[in-house]
């Protein structure tokens, strides 16, 4: 009898293996600061994206689709790690990995099931030493550069064709870099387009989706567009007439009802660089570079999804397309993100593929912090060692008209400041510092708080229970306790008094265009 029990057991754990090949690929594709002006959506503005819109056609498209933090740190870490800032205390830093070491990371789990990993691109946010190297089958780099400096980033740099004259946009002339490379936009030239460091990336994408793979995939490529500085080929500025841009929904006194601190950070906030936009005349040509650079982002994602549909791997890949937040052009004054309003909150949320429900918009709600629960169920993965905090949205992706609305978290860069968000509400809260309270079916534009308002009370209550009862101390920075050893390919932190040095923001362009 035990002899028949162990040719069982074997049996068993052979057609585990054969039916581990069969498990979905995943192409997991990101983008950094593009809002919900995406064509499927339907927002105005509108951005011409037609390969997001197709991909949403054959998919299913989240409307109410919220991020983890809102900078693009705390986002990328609480979608790897599956858990908030709450929990990770990472509410303005990416690395949950050197923190809290125990913790298990997207890719990991993916390496654990048997799968190739395979990453490209801005996936982490990217200072030196913030990629979580563990589980990555291979991480592609671009250049020696950024081996030597322990993978930072630097899309812009020595090395990638920039506008000419530079600085280039109206809001930089005259000036040079009065606001850095923050609000900076220009078209490159289009024979450059191939120099690009985001057209790279998807270029190296492309191909690993030509190569043959023996085993299950799982494929990241990240791109750092529509980030700032909003430069791209002249040919996606094209699509635009920044006369005809239409705008974002405006109110005038949109800032009167906020708490006095709050208040004071925003009006601030908006004289800096709103104010000074319209005093040069100059927002619809801004809002002219970050569309183009929403298309051209747009543009690199369709190359990717022509290869995997031109591949073996189109009938049996599952593709998730997430913005690791949204972006603010006017819209209640600020310029940006790293607010708890619906502008910064909302981004673009696709999946497509098996086990997902073809064509369909769905206005549930839900969060990036979703993504990884999802995925474990979807491709039957090991649950890591950390229990995620989000909810798996496999069985919303197979039947979204049978999904109900709930309530989701999204913590602030402090400890007790966050959001609650549902289809009908939003709530904020800063701590000490005062609430805000948004009824979204009346006043989708979040122009009216309600929060002193009485009758409220008991909804605010309600909506406070979904907030952690414990918030956890914010992560201490890497630079400010160890130093940054580069090996080869690979680095690591060790203890130490803090060798770190950053990037020059605003390196000398030399290569001759």
């Amino acid at each position: 009898m035990n002899r028949v029990l162990e040719l069982l057991f074997v049996l068993t754990l052979c057609c585990t293996s054969l039916r581990a090949e069969d498990r979905p690929n995943v192409l997991f594709l990101a983008v950094d600061d593009m809002n919900d002006w995406i064509g499927c959506l339907e927002s105005t503005p509108n951005a011409i994206t037609p390969n997001l819109d197709r991909l949403a056609a054959r998919g299913v498209c989240f409307t109410n689709g919220h991020t983890a933090g809102v900078f693009c740190a705390p986002s990328r870490a609480a979608i790897f790690s599956g858990l908030y800032a709450s929990t990770t205390g990472c509410y303005m830093t990416p690395n949950y990995f050197v923190a809290r070491p125990e913790i298990e990371s997207l890719q990991t789990s993916f390496a654990k099931a048997g799968y190739t990993t395979l990453g490209t691109g801005k996936l982490y946010h990217h200072p030196t030493g913030a990629i979580d190297q563990r589980g990555w089958t291979q991480f592609y780099l671009r250049n020696q550069i950024q081996r030597e400096r322990g993978w930072p980033m630097e899309s812009w740099s020595s090395e990638t064709p920039v506008p000419r004259p530079f600085p280039n946009s109206i809001y930089n002339r005259g000036k040079q870099f009065s606001a850095g490379l923050f609000l900076e936009w220009g078209a490159v030239d289009n024979a450059k387009e191939e120099k690009i460091a985001d057209t790279i990336r998807a270029n190296w994408a492309v191909e690993q989706l030509q190569k043959n793979h023996e085993k299950p995939f799982f494929l990241a490529c990240g791109l750092y567009a529509p980030h700032y500085p909003n430069y791209c080929p002249q040919k996606y500025f094209d699509l635009y007439d920044s006369q005809e841009i239409k705008l974002p929904p405006l109110f005038e006194d949109d800032l009167e009802d906020l708490p006095e601190k709050i208040q004071k950070v925003r009006v601030n906030r908006k004289r800096l660089h709103f104010d000074r936009l319209i005093s040069m005349k100059a927002y619809q040509d801004a809002m002219h570079g970050y569309l183009a650079c929403v298309s051209y982002a747009d543009a690199m994602l369709g190359r990717v999804l022509n290869a995997l549909d031109a591949s073996p791997y189109a009938d049996n890949t599952i593709v998730v397309l997430w913005s690791d937040h949204g972006y603010h052009l006017g819209e209640k004054g600020q310029w940006g993100k790293h607010t708890l309003w619906e502008r910064t909150s909302n981004v673009p949320f696709i999946w497509a593929g098996p086990q997902v429900a073809h064509g369909v918009d769905t206005d549930v709600t839900v969060s990036l912090i979703d993504i990884y629960p999802t995925l474990v169920e979807m491709c039957k993965l090991p649950k890591p060692r950390q229990i995620l905090e989000g909810t798996s949205l496999a069985a919303t992706l197979r039947e979204p008209a049978k999904a109900s609305d709930r309530s989701i978290f999204l913590p602030y860069v402090k400890p007790e400041e966050y959001a609650v968000i549902n289809r009908d509400w939003r709530y904020i809260r800063y701590g000490e510092d005062g609430e805000e309270l948004y009824d979204l079916s009346k006043d989708p534009n979040e122009w009216r708080n309600l929060a002193a308002d009485e009758r409220f009370a008991e909804l605010k209550a309600e909506l406070q229970k979904v907030a952690p009862k414990v918030f956890a101390a914010p992560e201490e920075k890497l630079n400010a306790r160890k130093d940054l050893v580069v090996d080869g390919d690979m680095f690591r932190w060790e203890k130490g008094k803090g060798n770190y040095v950053p990037i020059p923001k605003y390196r000398p362009y030399t290569t001759e265009q």
